[in-house]
């Protein structure tokens, strides 16, 4: 089928590459005694959820079924029942979706190689961080957060090359943020940025002997003996202090390494902020910036959570959050990839907005991303066309309009 017969959607989905998709179907059994219900109907139909934005199992196994004539050359040959598809969300396993999130990642990662880089050292840059989504207790009694309260924790790495997530962890909402840090391993040379959540001389230390560079800030009682003070810049005004230290204290034998402690003047809020990093050869002004830039893993949660579904969940077991979460990132992806192959300028939410609303409409998505608006532009002028040539004939053979078949 040519591209200008299918969907905005399906256009999109087409990324995902259908043998890496069945592939981690095998190795996870996850269509074990199906019987014609395939992982690859369940995964549309969840992707539709997340782009149409459909917040129930009606809405999802609707919305299919009034458009399956626009999904159906991408396999899907019946709309799921509901109860069909709460049942694989709730059995089949969550690592499919996982394992596709990865192989996506990879594709919207040479994409964003394209675009150049926005700090001039060719470290990866890595930030790491994790927000709370709220669930009611009573009704997700496994997970698990406070007394009156139910939550999942969403741990995630954005890599600043694109601002894309290429890591992520669900777990429940009372895990702590080391312990999810604690599971990664990077390669040697990355720079991770965390805020003080994740300030831990066990961590620190491990990252030092991996040959692995942090970017965080130092708390208020940490005590530290300074072992030499570096020159400030000149012209650089935010930079008040620049020093090389060792940690003192209880535990500092497990980060037994030379750090920098780097104060900055926020100007902003007119406040100091003291970074910690054992990069001990970067411009104090980029140690700053990187620490800055953490902030990207911030807008990304927000969002997420605001253009993608993962405040209501259409199923109540652990095993239907994770995919919903893991189908809400893979989203998060293509619309990275769109975005960045759009020359119309728009910001993430407002390709996110455009996309809902065209999801189904028959445009070619390269046209589409190049100039959204082309095609109603095409669809009125040939109406306005059609309108005034039959006009013109119908003066021809000495017809009488009515007015009112005048308006458009």
């Amino acid at each position: 089928m040519s591209i200008g017969k299918m969907s905005l959607f399906a256009q999109a989905v087409k990324v995902i590459d259908r043998k890496i998709f069945n592939a981690a179907v095998d190795r996870h059994g996850a269509e074990k005694g199906a019987k014609g219900f395939k992982c690859w109907t369940q995964f549309l139909a969840m992707m539709f959820a997340q782009f149409a934005g459909a917040k129930s199992l009606r809405e999802i196994t609707g919305g299919l079924a009034v458009h399956l004539g626009k999904v159906y050359h991408l396999g899907m040959r019946r709309p799921p029942s509901r109860s069909s598809l709460s049942y694989a969300n709730a059995h089949r396993s969550w690592r499919v979706f996982e394992d596709v999130f990865y192989s996506v990642y990879e594709q919207a990662r040479n994409f964003a190689e394209v675009k150049g880089r926005k700090f001039k050292f060719k470290n990866p840059l890595v930030s790491l961080d994790a927000t709370v989504i709220e669930l009611c207790a009573e009704v997700f009694d496994w997970a698990h957060y406070r007394r009156a309260k139910g939550a999942v924790k969403l741990h995630m790495a954005l890599d600043h090359q694109g601002c894309l997530p290429c890591w992520a962890l669900v777990t429940e909402g009372r895990e702590h943020e080391i312990n999810a840090a604690r599971r990664l391993r990077f390669e040697p040379g990355t720079i991770v940025a965390v805020d003080r959540g994740y300030f831990d001389f066990a961590l620190f230390g491990a990252w030092c002997e991996a040959g692995v560079f942090f970017v965080t800030r130092l708390k208020k009682k940490t005590a530290y003996r300074v072992i030499k003070k570096l020159s400030v810049p000149k012209g650089v005004a935010n930079i008040l202090s620049d020093e090389i230290i060792e940690l003192t204290g209880q535990k500092s034998d497990q980060c037994p390494y030379r750090l920098r402690r780097v104060v900055v003047w926020d100007v902003e809020n007119e406040r100091e902020i003291v970074l910690l990093t054992n990069h001990l050869a970067f411009a104090a002004s980029t140690v700053s910036r990187i620490y800055k830039d953490r902030w990207q893993i911030e807008n990304f949660f927000k969002a997420l959570k605001q253009n993608l579904h993962i405040r209501t969940f259409v199923g109540t077991s652990e095993n239907a959050v994770q995919i919903q979460i893991w189908t809400a990132l893979i989203s998060m992806l293509l619309l990275k990839m769109l975005e960045m192959r759009s020359r119309a300028g728009w910001s993430l939410s407002h390709m996110a907005a455009m996309f809902r609303i065209c999801l189904m409409n028959h445009t070619d998505l390269a046209e589409w991303l190049a100039d959204p608006y082309r095609y109603s532009r095409e669809v009125i002028e040939s109406e306005e066309n059609s309108l005034f040539a039959n006009i013109s004939d119908s003066m021809k053979v000495g017809q009488v309009m009515n007015p009112v078949n005048l308006r458009v």
